[in-house]
């Protein structure tokens, strides 16, 4: 998969506008959107992550692929700026200060062995009856870890399954187009 710069701009734009009209609604519901290529309507799950002064501030986001690309984007960047519980909500003079990450999601596929995980390339879901959690790709590379660091946190901190829970979960691999906004001045 592979967006060219100008919808990487346009999806930036449109989870910008989406927090700013969350956080201030014009009347009526936020509306739907509609993409400007037929790149932007591919269905494919999405992250969002926001920060405030370069501090992580909210990161929401699914690998749902039942709408486009655009909306998945636009729901998220609203649930990362008013629902992430570990943080608090993206206040309106914070908007000046926000940086938007977007993590565009490839399809998951199944793994059998940990080898086939390559840290920075691949991001991981786990699974084990109730419990999931997932890291993406550039958590691992940002925090120096190898896979067993990436599977063990994943596995304690996102998943509920302690740190070697990761052994008798399904485990997933999935990559990552990754952009961000350029720092507020």
């Amino acid at each position: 998969m592979i967006l060219e710069e100008k919808e990487k701009e346009i999806l930036l734009g449109l989870a910008r506008k989406a927090i700013g009209e969350s956080l201030d609604p014009p009347a009526g519901s936020l509306p739907r959107v509609s993409p400007a290529s037929p790149a932007l309507e591919r269905k494919c799950g999405a992250f969002v992550s926001l920060y405030v002064n370069d501090k992580l501030r909210g990161c929401i986001g699914t690998f749902s692929e039942e709408v486009g690309m655009c909306e998945n984007v636009r729901q998220m960047a609203i649930s990362a700026a008013t629902a992430d519980s570990r943080f608090d909500p993206i206040l309106p003079e914070e908007l000046d200060k926000l940086s938007i990450e977007i993590s565009i999601l490839t399809p998951r596929t199944r793994i059998y062995d940990i080898s086939d995980i390559e840290i920075g390339k691949h991001g991981i879901f786990m699974i084990q009856g109730m419990n999931r959690g997932t890291l993406l790709p550039q958590v691992a590379d940002s925090q120096n870890w190898d896979v067993y660091q990436l599977l063990g946190n994943c596995s304690k901190y996102k998943a509920g399954l302690g740190w070697d829970g990761w052994k008798t979960a399904e485990l997933y691999t999935y990559e990552a187009i990754v952009f961000r906004s350029p720092p507020p001045c």
